[in-house]
């Protein structure tokens, strides 16, 4: 469209008396709309249609592993409306019977369609330079669009001969995320964004209701947590939980209420392009619990009128009391990332295999109690939508399970923010919504280290983001944290980070010649020898290898599938394949590795009793186990004096 000589154009070109028509008209487009609303019907995964039979027509020049929504160069979109093309999206109304997922129908046409051509989904709806933040003064022009779209698909994703017809439709899932949704055509490719088309804006019923509940031990071995985001400040509505056992009367909790501010990110995309709204995240802590019992819960916002807008029932058991001898099953893996089931966003293979260690842990959930993913959640990298769209992928499982999380490179790290890598890994993040979206028993979220007990396991989960080196803060706290457990009860001592600090046989920690983070192994293997750690977890590269026993790189044990005995080592496992893209192992034969596995898995600890462990690497594509081994030891075993773990003594009677 040509508009005063302009082959493109902004809508403060427009004369204010045209302006005023093309107001009145999308006012009109917006009644009529209204009027025909139309159901959607089931669909099935694209996701799995793009595992099967590859990535359709469109494969972006990019590298592997950068988040999808930055390869748009949104900041250079211009406005090239084109009275011949149109898109339009069904149902209008989504969520009516309080859903908080739908499909929703587009259909689109062109008349220059090109291989290019792609949709991108925006909320809020307007997203017009009126958004726009103050480091748009260091681009060469003020944009036109200053939000990057949550989703997108290129046009001819569903529709083979788009190019040659200009006509195709498109399906996407939408999840509620407390703002209205518009889909936008553009022509130009990703880098070159041209604007043809818009939609109206389409809404769910009720935008700010409470959703994605996430479980997480609280600070007593009793205590439950609950949070959840919803569009309710607490000047709107006030938020609790009604919780209890089963069949019983329900009481009531209150929650705390947080959010934060583009002023709390450190950087870009997070504080530009990639910003949104994060909405309200409240946190309820159900306390006085009763071990291994069931409890029903449900999230709520009691508005001005007394009247309470409820979220769905869920219901969780309870923790066993440390030290119980009973059956206990924990999940531990790193590094899923998140995936769309409508094939959106997946043409560079971001996190190819997210949804398939998702929906093997949702088809196992009667089979577990607890997950601990240690690092790397969304993959967002500073576009705070991804985080609504992470936690409503796992609500199935954190809904019902505790879903315990550490700190990793993408969710912390940032130059100059005090993270102790000094990369962009978190695109501006610098831990901030990793650390309100998600509640996890340490003194300072910030500082993302904490323990927690689960019956006859001890969890030391450390902060690799953060110094942990002999002399700071973290590595006395660590100490701490290990020497605190009395094993005669709590026999099964974990220490888990995101980074590997143990031993991996990745290709770019051997390049570098040391098979492990720099420094790790010097600095706290004197720590896990002392107290006698059990196994160490580690995610950030992304496979699975376990080591044998080991210490100051010797293998302190030839067995391979039984242990028993004294605790004269360490055994390392990199369970970093939860999801995303797989990282290489080495071609150099390291002598410690006993399993390796390049491909997407977790693993699962089961505790029969007090000397009784059996570990299962099992791979999500068939949740069959491929790794096993077991211990077998008594107390005066992990009593029993080994290399530099031994106690004092005294020749004195």
């Amino acid at each position: 469209m040509t508009y005063k000589g302009k082959k493109h154009f902004s809508l403060k070109d427009m004369p204010k008396q045209e302006m005023t028509t093309m107001k009145n008209l999308s006012f009109f487009l917006l009644l009529v709309s209204a009027i025909f609303v139309h159901t959607v019907s089931g669909h099935d995964s694209f996701y799995s249609r793009l595992l099967n039979n590859g990535i359709e027509n469109h494969r972006p020049h990019v590298p592997i592993g950068e988040q999808p929504l930055a390869k748009i160069a949104i900041h250079k979109a211009v406005i090239a409306l084109h009275k011949s093309a149109y898109i339009h999206a069904n149902p209008f109304i989504l969520g009516s019977k309080g859903e908080d997922t739908e499909w929703v129908n587009i259909k689109f046409e062109y008349p220059e369609p090109t291989n290019d051509d792609w949709v991108g989904v925006f909320s809020p709806a307007k997203f017009n330079a009126s958004d726009c933040y103050p480091e748009t003064g260091n681009w060469p022009e003020a944009p036109y669009i200053c939000t990057a779209p949550i989703k997108y698909k290129f046009a001819n994703h569903s529709t083979a001969d788009y190019v040659n017809t200009g006509k195709a439709t498109l399906s996407f899932q939408i999840i509620n995320q407390r703002a209205d949704f518009s889909f936008a055509l553009f022509t130009g490719g990703l880098e070159n964004p041209k604007l043809v088309a818009v939609t109206n804006p389409i809404s769910f019923a009720n935008p700010k209701a409470p959703l994605y509940p996430r479980l997480a031990h609280g600070k007593a071995w009793d205590e439950m947590t609950v949070t959840w985001t919803s569009g309710y400040n607490i000047d709107e509505a006030t938020p609790l939980v009604e919780w209890g056992w089963k069949g019983h009367i329900k009481k009531l909790s209150p929650a705390g209420t947080l959010t934060f501010t583009r002023g709390s990110m450190c950087g870009a995309p997070a504080r530009t392009v990639g910003w949104r709204d994060p909405g309200f995240i409240h946190t309820s802590f159900l306390k006085d619990l009763w071990p291994n019992t069931i409890y029903e819960y449900r999230m709520g916002h009691m508005l001005k009128n007394g009247s309470t807008i409820w979220s769905k029932s869920y219901s969780f058991k309870s923790s066993p009391y440390p030290g119980q001898d009973s059956l206990q099953r924990v999940i531990i893996f790193g590094d899923m990332g998140k995936a769309e089931r409508d094939g959106s966003n997946e043409y560079s293979s971001y996190q190819p295999g997210s949804l398939i260690t998702t929906d093997q842990l949702i088809k196992d959930l009667d089979n577990y109690d607890i997950v601990f993913h240690i690092g790397d959640l969304p993959y967002a990298n500073g576009f705070l939508s991804q985080w609504d769209q992470f936690t409503k992928q796992v609500e199935p499982i954190s809904s019902v399970k505790p879903y315990m999380i550490a700190s990793g490179n993408h969710e912390r790290d940032y130059p100059n923010t005090g993270s102790f890598y000094n990369t962009p890994d978190s695109g501006g993040e610098c831990g901030v919504p990793a650390e309100t979206m998600y509640y996890v028993p340490a003194e300072n979220r910030a500082k993302f280290w904490y323990s927690t007990d689960y019956g006859m396991f001890h969890f030391c989960i450390a902060d690799s983001e953060h110094d942990w080196r002999e002399g700071s803060e973290q590595y006395a706290w660590i100490e701490k944290c290990l020497a605190s457990v009395d094993r005669n009860k709590q026999p099964w001592l974990i220490f888990s980070a995101h980074r590997v600090l143990g031993y991996s046989s990745n290709d770019w920690l051997a390049n570098e010649g040391a098979f492990e983070e720099p420094m790790g192994r010097a600095h706290l293997q004197k720590l896990w020898q002392k107290y006698k750690v059990d196994i160490a977890f580690y995610g950030h590269v992304h496979n699975y290898e376990r080591s044998c026993p080991i210490y100051q790189n010797q293998c302190v044990n030839s067995e391979i599938s039984h242990y028993s005995g004294t605790v004269n080592g360490t055994i390392h496992v990199v369970v970093g394949g939860g999801g995303s893209h797989l990282s290489e192992f080495t071609k150099i034969n390291t002598f410690w590795s006993l399993y390796k596995d390049h491909d997407w898995g977790f693993v699962k600890l089961t505790a029969f009793n007090h000397s009784s462990l059996l570990f299962e690497y099992k791979k999500s594509a068939d949740g069959e186990v491929y790794d096993s081994f077991t211990i077998s030891r008594e107390y005066r075993d992990v009593l029993a004096c080994v290399h530099d773990g031994c106690e004092a003594t005294t020749l004195a009677t």
